[in-house]
């Protein structure tokens, strides 16, 4: 054999080997959505898991969280979603998730450092499987453009205030420096069950079965309208969206037309990098109803569905990001609370975090102590995003003129129990 003619044959037996191995590569699909920067950090770690793990290639599909509200339930019931999805409606998803204890090196860890956000992820009944992680923790509270109440010479209440405190201080500061909003909240259910468990809403009777209408659901609900007849919340943000859809109030609080923005932790990252120091915004205590003065617990978990083809493959996958190390930069450079028991118990640094995103990731942090066993309850409960939807949806329909508060109750009422009743016949 000629040299030339051995190269020629050296090259195609290194070109057949590369084709074998390509071939022995299992893909990995990821739907993932992001508030802020989360896309970019994750998409760094796999970077790094890939090049561990010559194997195994992640596919990455970045959508918006819409998609993974509206979509990815509908792609998960006929058996076409992902292999691992990025969610927040944990318990809807319990139905759809992977056990990956048996293909786990040391579930221990996971029950150790995950084990009360493991119950959020689990099917009703279940109390042993591990779905998955989360990505961030999140508490629901308000952002104030501190800015607009200095300059309208206000003072902002302190702890402790309440709604009706808030409200007024908004309307005033609005007034005074021409700012559309004085109030603007997510149109999200979970949103709204802060303010309700706040004013005394129980959510759920004796037994544990949902009663959602009750006198403080009613008294937030009422506070609610009120404050879109009288113009502490603008009705062309909750107006502009229809039926169970969420729409936020980022753009607005941005741009320094709000006053006061309920929303939650996982928002400063995002302004972070949008606000910057354009103004001073800062996270407060929730205000207080008659019953409490809490938010609601909540996050995003990083789920294995079953349906999946490789659950060995994608167990390699969530080990390596639900790791320490890997999770604490995940945690750090997202600007998010920690869900893992371990880290924050060592406590993180934010080191890339404005003295504002630092001193507000302090005030949430130091919410979650304060937040209701209803509220963990809620949030735990796996139906709860048919009880959100049913909420904001009838809410805002007697918001919108197109029926009253009475009878968005009566519909709130009927809507959860006849699609809970739906959901437990499949």
């Amino acid at each position: 054999m000629t040299r030339t003619r051995w190269i020629s044959a050296l090259a195609l037996t290194g070109s057949l080997l590369a084709g074998g191995i390509a071939q022995a590569q299992t893909t990995v699909r990821m739907t993932w959505y992001s508030d802020g920067n989360e896309g970019e950090v994750v998409t760094d770690l796999l970077k790094r898991f890939e090049a561990q793990n010559k194997d195994i290639k992640v596919v990455l599909d970045q959508v918006p969280y819409k998609a993974i509200t509206e979509n990815l339930p509908v792609q998960l019931a006929s058996g076409q979603g992902p292999d691992i999805a990025r969610v927040v409606d944990l318990g809807g998803v319990a139905r759809y998730a992977l056990d990956l204890r048996p293909y786990l090196k040391d579930a221990g860890y996971w029950d150790k450092n995950f084990g009360p956000f493991l119950e959020w992820m689990r099917p009703q009944g279940d109390t042993t499987s591990i779905p998955g992680f989360m990505t961030q923790l999140t508490v629901t509270g308000p952002f104030v453009n501190k800015t607009l109440f200095e300059q309208a010479g206000i003072a902002m209440p302190g702890a402790k205030a309440t709604w009706e405190e808030w409200a007024k201080a908004s309307k005033d500061v609005a007034a005074k420096v021409q700012a559309p909003f004085p109030i603007a909240i997510d149109r999200s259910g979970h949103r709204f069950f802060g303010i309700a468990i706040s004013e005394g809403a129980k959510v759920f009777d004796a037994k544990g079965e949902p009663a959602v209408i009750d006198d403080g659901f009613k008294r937030a609900a009422q506070m609610v309208f009120d404050w879109h007849k009288n113009g502490v919340m603008g009705k062309e943000l909750w107006g502009s969206v229809s039926g169970a859809a969420y729409r936020g109030a980022n753009d607005e609080f941005k741009n320094a037309q709000v006053a006061m923005y309920m929303s939650g932790s996982w928002q400063i990252a995002q302004f972070d990098k949008t606000i910057g120091n354009a103004f001073d915004w800062v996270a407060v205590p929730m205000p207080c109803g008659p019953a409490a003065c809490t938010g609601m617990p909540g996050g995003a978990g990083l789920v294995a569905i079953k349906t999946t083809k490789n659950p060995e493959a994608v167990a390699k996958v969530m080990e390596y990001l639900a790791s320490e190390p890997v999770l604490s930069e995940l945690y750090s450079r997202s600007l998010a609370v920690p869900g893992h028991l371990g880290i924050a118990a060592k406590g993180l640094d934010y080191k890339d975090a404005s003295p504002l995103a630092k001193a507000s990731l302090k005030v949430f942090s130091d919410q979650v102590a304060g937040l209701s066993p209803i509220a963990y309850k809620l949030q735990g409960y796996v139906n709860n995003r048919i009880i959100f939807n049913a909420a904001i949806s009838r809410v805002g329909q007697a918001i919108s003129g197109e029926t009253t508060l009475d009878e968005a109750y009566k519909r709130i009422a009927s809507d959860v129990e006849q699609q809970i009743a739906e959901r437990n016949k499949k």
